[in-house]
C-alpha cells in the first residue's frame, strides 16, 4: 500500500462548502460566517478562514461591507465576460482533447449526451448537471492542468448564475451543439472540435449579450 499524504483540513472545508454552493444548497447572498461555519463543521477557525477566501479568489462569494464574506451571483454583464473567456478555452480544451481522446472517453460523452437528450426538457437542474459533466469530460481529457483549474472557475460562477436565475437556452438546442462536438472529436479533428465548442458558447453569449436567457 502505498503512503498517500493526508488532505488538508482546509481542503475538506473547501470542497464541502464549494459543492453547497453549485448544487444551490447556499444560494447567492447566503453569509459565509467564519465563526457559525466552525462551530457546524467542528474545525477551528482558521482553515474556515482559508477555505472562504479561496471562494473569494474563484469569484464563488465576495467580502461585503459590514457583513463579511457572501455567496456571490454574478450581474449580466459580468456574466457575458465569463463567456467570452469561456469560448476561447472551452475550443481550446476541445482542440486539445480531439487528438487524443479515447474511445472510453468517447463512450462516456455519448452515454452523458444520450441521457441529456432524453430528460425532461424542463428538468432544468439536471439539465445543468448533464451539461456540466460533458464539458467536464472534454476538459479531463484535453489533460491540461492550467486550462482544466481556469474553466473549473469559470463554470463554478456560470453554474450559480444558472441556478439562481434559471437562465436557459434551451435543452434541445444545448444537446445539439454537444452532439456536433462529440461527432469533432469522434473524427479525432481538432479544428472542427475547436471550432464546434466555440460556436456552442458563442450562441449562448450572443443571448445573454441581447438580454435574453442563456443555458451552459
Amino acid at each position: 500500500m502505498e503512503w498517500e499524504p493526508p488532505v488538508r483540513v482546509g481542503t475538506s472545508v473547501h470542497e464541502f462548502l464549494r459543492a453547497k454552493i453549485l448544487t444551490g444548497e447556499l444560494p447567492p447572498g447566503s453569509r459565509l460566517a467564519v465563526p457559525s461555519l466552525a462551530k457546524e463543521l467542528g474545525v477551528s477557525r482558521s482553515p474556515v478562514r482559508d477555505a472562504v477566501l479561496q471562494l473569494v479568489r474563484e469569484g464563488l462569494a465576495i467580502e461585503e461591507f459590514n457583513r463579511g464574506a457572501v455567496v456571490y451571483l454574478p450581474p449580466r454583464p459580468a456574466l457575458v465576460s465569463l463567456y467570452h473567456a469561456r469560448e476561447a478555452l472551452e475550443g481550446m480544451a476541445a482542440r486539445l482533447a480531439a487528438s487524443s481522446i479515447s474511445d472510453a472517453t468517447l463512450a462516456d460523452l455519448d452515454a452523458v449526451l444520450s441521457e441529456h437528450e432524453s430528460i425532461d426538457p424542463d428538468d432544468f437542474h439536471r439539465h445543468i448537471d448533464l451539461d456540466a459533466r460533458f464539458h467536464r469530460q472534454i476538459r479531463d481529457a484535453a489533460a491540461s492542468p492550467v486550462l482544466i483549474r481556469m474553466l473549473e472557475e469559470i463554470q463554478g460562477q456560470v453554474i450559480v448564475a444558472m441556478r439562481s436565475t434559471n437562465l436557459s437556452g434551451g435543452v434541445h438546442r444545448a444537446t445539439a451543439d454537444h452532439r456536433a462536438i462529440l461527432d469533432a472529436l469522434r473524427r479525432h479533428d481538432p479544428d472542427a472540435a475547436e471550432a464546434a465548442a466555440r460556436n456552442h458558447i458563442s450562441r449562448l453569449t450572443g443571448i445573454l449579450e441581447e438580454g435574453g436567457e442563456a443555458a451552459q
